[in-house]
């Protein structure tokens, strides 16, 4: 089993994570730094930064959480931000957010220690829908979002088409609603950004048919079984 996907089945990070803790070196595999795509053999004693993982069989825990802005989507951060575990009690396991939200966005989060779930939510080829409602500074018409429809250059490659539509507008600010398949870096504001256009707040509102109802920012429940078995088969 390849040393990414062991990680994410102990629940420790999701398989994209996982690589980046191989590549900062903080894992051993029998005494010896692990490498990316190493395998982990049967009798094989793995370590986390110096503390040996567990074999034992873990509890897969999924939430849902409505993420305030001004908090981070990892672990911990050098910086000394508030993270979104900081908001989780001590009861809950060792779970870790699926994808991430920039600081200064908002909204639906999931976050578990169901390795595979993650990594096939978060990968590209699975083109999960993910709904977000955007307040941009100034006025828009219809017509200004067809770029963002059909594709923004960033990253030297055209983004997916997508939906957008009004929902909201005044001479001061318009509220957009977005669908995109992809997850590219900051991908939302960066193509209203193409367009010369800020946005002032950012909210994702939806995965797939998942909703974000009923809990304040801050705030998160345990996903109900039905919601897990939709999830795993998107």
């Amino acid at each position: 089993m390849r040393i990414n996907k062991f990680l994410a089945e102990k629940g420790i990070a999701s398989r994209r994570h996982a690589d980046e803790i191989v590549s900062a070196g903080r894992v051993q595999i029998n005494g010896k730094i692990a490498t990316l795509g190493e395998n982990v053999e049967e009798g094989d004693v793995v370590l986390l930064d110096g503390q040996a993982i567990t074999n034992s069989e873990k509890k897969e825990e999924y939430y849902i959480m409505n993420k305030p802005k001004g908090v981070v989507c990892t672990a911990s951060d050098d910086r000394g931000r508030k993270t979104v575990m900081d908001l989780l009690p001590d009861n809950v396991g060792r779970v870790f957010p699926v994808g991430r939200l920039d600081y200064a966005t908002e909204g639906l989060l999931i976050l578990t220690n169901d390795g595979d779930l993650a990594f096939r939510l978060t990968h590209p080829s699975t083109e999960i829908p993910k709904t977000y409602m955007a307040k941009i500074e100034g006025t828009l018409t219809e017509k200004d979002l067809n770029p963002i429809r059909s594709g923004i250059e960033l990253d030297g490659e055209l983004t997916k088409k997508c939906k957008a539509h009004i929902v909201e507008t005044n001479k001061s600010y318009t509220k957009v609603e977005i669908t995109i398949k992809e997850g590219k870096n900051r991908q939302v504001r960066r193509m209203f950004e193409a367009i010369g256009k800020n946005v002032e707040l950012l909210r994702r509102v939806s995965i797939g048919q998942l909703r974000l109802k009923g809990l304040d920012r801050g705030e998160f429940r345990p996903l109900t079984e039905q919601e897990i078995l939709y999830l795993k088969g998107l």
